[in-house]
């Protein structure tokens, strides 16, 4: 590619792709691709986004354009990559200058060289390093900037590496910079902190921009950069300097205000401080005891004394908590059961946590855990009001436990309340006993105190087993809170029914629970929406718990039941929708076909929720879930629901529709319950197997599903569905063989046996191609060779076969060749009949009253089983299964 020809025709190609005519879009972005291959496409890409007299735009697009040609051309490996003289060439070009004015591609253009320093640095690229280092020693501004942007990100990239050798190199590396790195990191701090306390904020922020970019390239090598930490001065002086500048930093927030323009980056700078303490402790766990005091005393003091007041902030906050988390829970820091098996870094680190945490620490860390984080904030208050379902499914909680200051306050306070219990139970109980009786409405501190006492004795149900009698509480204490019905109230009413459904699975009688339900069932009225979810989710503990007596809740089921599809009506955000369909679903699978009279409605409006969630898949999830619930409850009656049942079966499985993706699983699952519960085949039932063929090649983890649909269909009806699929069926099955695990060929197997069993002659017939495939690499050699090894083998093997049924069909199998005038069947007749008469004599009773043996799986006639008041009754499949067991030979042939 000749360059300067070249140069004029990429930059007006990078031009028209930046328009947004698509008639003139698509055209240069082929072109673009075409080029993506060529010699020099990238030296060219290289000059024009260098060059700052071009429009933004287009110098934004030939970094993109050069930063996906690293991912694809530049391993030497690669179809069409570089050249090595082209490379050199670019490597050379990329830090010519840092001079870069527009921040975002500055950004993207070290992201650049980072991506090539990953491939291509130490070996290739020694020079990167040190040139980077010269240019951050540079006096001009922009210039320092930018090459430690550059400097962070090829930090970042190669601490990233976790091969041995590659780890090895970036320790070699470290070792070599990091002094540099502490010494330009403190430098552009103690700038910052004059600048700031000059109040020249202009300079400052441009200050604590390099102090924050320093600060993350120690932060990569300090963490990932040494194997033993605790043996390098620097590093532990930069660490135990963390706790220092920390300070520093919250009181300049304290100094600021909330409206400076520096605030915003001084919180970022404080929390990524934060982070450096947090990534050592959980990578050096051990290296990290000799500051395990000083990071508690530092927490603690910040978050659970007055010191922190007016200078701290909610994430700072979490991460404060996140540390005293990491270091009360970490194993490391834990002596074995038998102290002489103990590590003396654990026994060291036991002893700095035992000395810190006494019983006056402690008891204030768990006072104002409850009484201060606990509370209901302002915001919470007016979310509740305002808009009731976001604030009932923020409470829920989820995986937001680190970055959220609700979620990271309960797990703080739940880890420490499990590691020293003894000291915090008198704590909490002594706070629910001042909160006895009822409070005055009028009283809003008391009532959010009260919520709060309430919550950690709900999260710590399971640690105060022995010490609540939580039965007497509620009899006692919690049912007249929750007849309280002023508005105000609505706080303890929906902490109270929450707090049982916490306790539920821990201390709850069974003999209480119809009073439960009468709870239950009235606060499911009750005027607050937040009130009425959380009743329906302690519902769902309730009903899923092992102690779970359906007698006990049929009386209550229809108004339950009634009063939860009200409530799936009247939600409208997708995760309550969510929610409300969970709690229905436990309750069906609960009561089985007892649902069966109320579910009418809900059958009438799951079409027009399917309908209505065309772009919400998680919710659509909840629907099938629910629907197989819904199916197995109705059992043949679900027929009824076939007209909108099998569409969503068609889609939830068709691997061309994009929601298949997060439907599959489900979508299995009601097809197969849909099978086994069918009263008779449809023809739309049986057209919805045209989606197996693709699910079959898919070969996922839905495989074991996919047979015992294939299963469900030779059961339902194999003369009709052997006749459609068979032939398609085997070609799957015979592709499948080729690379299957032994499980899955045994599967196959079994698909094949049942066919053979249901449908004998269709069966052996349509089935038939698949056997040269079953047995390939068994069929090797002379046929007579074949059937002495086979013969040998089974009589061999015919101990291992427990089942009588299988033991007994497998023994008349064997005895139906002896009439053959076959020499290697007469050479085996001994041994055959040896092993028959072995096997059938386990299957032979005496019978008492004529002293003569008979045969005891002979069976005349077939009893229905009576089942007991908590069985299931048989599925449609269920009985298909038995009717067919009953033609079984091992039942109907008399020895």
């Amino acid at each position: 590619m000749d360059m300067d020809s070249a140069s004029s025709v990429v930059l007006q190609a990078l031009t028209q792709a930046t328009s947004q005519d698509t008639a003139v879009l698509k055209p240069a972005e082929e072109q673009l691709r075409q080029w993506e291959t060529q010699p020099g496409f990238y030296s060219v890409l290289l000059n024009i986004f260098n060059n700052h007299m071009l429009d933004v735009n287009v110098r934004w697009l030939a970094v993109l354009y050069f930063k996906n040609g690293i991912d694809r051309y530049w391993r030497r490996v690669a179809p069409h990559a570089l050249s090595e003289e082209e490379k050199t060439s670019l490597r050379a070009g990329l830090i010519t200058n840092f001079n870069e004015p527009v921040n975002q591609i500055a950004t993207q253009i070290a992201v650049l060289i980072a991506k090539v320093a990953r491939l291509d640095c130490p070996r290739q690229w020694p020079e990167l390093i040190p040139i980077l280092l010269e240019s951050v020693k540079g006096q001009d501004g922009l210039q320092q900037h930018r090459a430690l942007l550059t400097f962070y990100h090829v930090t970042k990239t190669l601490a990233s590496k976790r091969l041995a050798q590659d780890r090895r190199l970036f320790q070699d590396l470290a070792s070599g910079i990091y002094s540099f790195a502490c010494s330009l990191w403190s430098h552009h701090t103690d700038c910052f902190l004059q600048q700031i306390y000059a109040r020249d904020e202009a300079a400052a922020l441009s200050s604590l921009e390099r102090t924050l970019l320093s600060l993350k390239v120690l932060r990569k090598l300090t963490v990932h950069g040494f194997q033993e930490p605790q043996q390098n001065m620097e590093v532990m002086g930069f660490l135990n300097a963390v706790f220092e500048r920390l300070k520093q930093f919250l009181e300049c927030c304290r100094q600021v205000g909330s409206d400076s323009t520096c605030r915003e980056k001084l919180e970022k700078t404080i929390i990524l401080y934060t982070k450096v303490l947090l990534d050592f402790l959980e990578y050096h766990p051990c290296a990290f005891i000799p500051l395990i005091q000083r990071s508690l005393e530092f927490a603690v003091t910040y978050v659970f004394t007055p010191a922190g007041e007016g200078v701290t902030f909610e994430r700072f906050i979490v991460q404060c908590m996140n540390l005293i988390k990491m270091i009360v829970k970490n194993d490391a820091y834990k002596p074995a059961k038998n102290i002489d098996d103990s590590k003396p870094e654990s026994l060291e680190a036991h002893k700095i946590k035992t000395a810190f945490f006494t019983h006056p620490t402690l008891t204030e860390i768990g006072r104002r855990l409850v009484s201060h984080y606990f509370l209901l904030t302002e915001e919470e208050l007016a979310m509740w009001e305002e808009d009731p379902e976001s604030f009932a499914v923020e409470e829920t909680g989820g995986d937001s436990w680190k970055y959220s200051l609700r979620p990271c306050t309960e797990v703080l306070f739940l880890d420490i309340f499990h590691n020293y219990s003894q000291t915090l139970t008198p704590v909490l109980l002594d706070m629910v006993q001042n909160l006895q009786g009822p409070t005055n409405v009028e009283d809003s501190v008391q009532l959010l105190m009260k919520d709060a006492v309430y919550n950690a004795v709900g999260l710590a149900a399971y640690e105060l087993f022995d010490n609540v009698d939580f039965d007497q509480w509620f009899k006692n204490q919690l049912l007249g809170e929750l007849q309280v019905s002023h508005h105000r109230y609505k706080l303890i009413r929906r902490r109270v029914i929450w707090l049982i459904g916490q306790w539920i699975s821990v201390k709850f009688k069974s003999d209480l629970r119809p009073l439960l339900y009468e709870v239950i069932l009235s606060l499911m009225q009750d005027p607050d929406l937040v009130v009425r979810i959380e009743t329906a989710t302690t519902l769902k503990l309730t009903v899923d718990d092992f102690e779970f007596r359906t007698e006990q809740f049929l009386p209550y089921l229809e108004s339950i039941f009634g009063l939860l599809f009200q409530l799936l009506q009247q939600v409208t955000e997708c995760d309550t929708k969510m929610q409300v369909l969970h709690v229905i679903s436990c309750v069906i699978e609960r009561v089985g076909i007892q649902i069966r009279p109320y579910v009418g409605c809900l059958v009438q409006y799951l079409p027009l929720l399917w309908k209505q969630s065309e772009e919400h898949n998680m919710l659509r999830c909840a629907i099938l879930t629910t629907l197989i619930q819904l199916v197995q409850g109705l059992g043949a009656e679900s027929k009824n629901l076939y007209p909108f049942l099998l569409p969503v079966i068609q889609l939830s499985t068709d691997v061309s529709q994009p929601p298949h993706v997060y439907l599959l699983e489900d979508g299995l699952e009601l097809w197969l319950v849909t099978l086994e519960n069918s009263p008779a085949i449809t023809p739309e039932l049986l057209r919805i197997f045209q989606n197996m063929s693709a699910l079959l090649e898919l070969s996922s983890e839905n495989l074991r599903t996919c047979f015992h649909i294939v299963n469900g269909y030779i059961y339902l009806s194999a003369t009709e569905f052997l006749q459609n699929y068979a032939e398609s069926l085997c070609r799957s099955f015979c592709d499948l063989l080729k690379d299957i695990t032994n499980e899955g060929q045994v599967q196959v197997l079994k698909v094949v046996e049942i066919a053979l069993k249901v449908s004998p002659m269709l069966g052996a017939h349509m089935f038939q191609p698949l056997l040269p495939a079953v047995f390939r690499g068994i069929v090797d050699g002379e046929m007579d060779q074949l059937l002495g090894n086979v013969i040998e083998m089974w009589v061999d093997r015919m101990d291992n076969i427990t089942q009588p049924e299988r033991r007994k069909l497998s023994s008349l199998a064997l005895l139906s060749l002896l009439p053959s005038d076959n020499s290697v069947i007469q050479d085996k007749f001994c041994g055959i009949v040896n092993i028959c008469v072995e096997a059938l004599h386990d299957v032979m009773t005496e019978d008492p009253e004529t002293g003569t043996f008979k045969d005891c799986m002979l069976m005349s006639h077939f009893e229905e089983p009576k089942l007991s008041d908590d069985e299931e009754p048989p599925t449609e499949q269920d009985k298909r299964k038995k009717l067919v067991s009953e033609m079984h030979n091992s039942y109907t042939v008399q020895i």
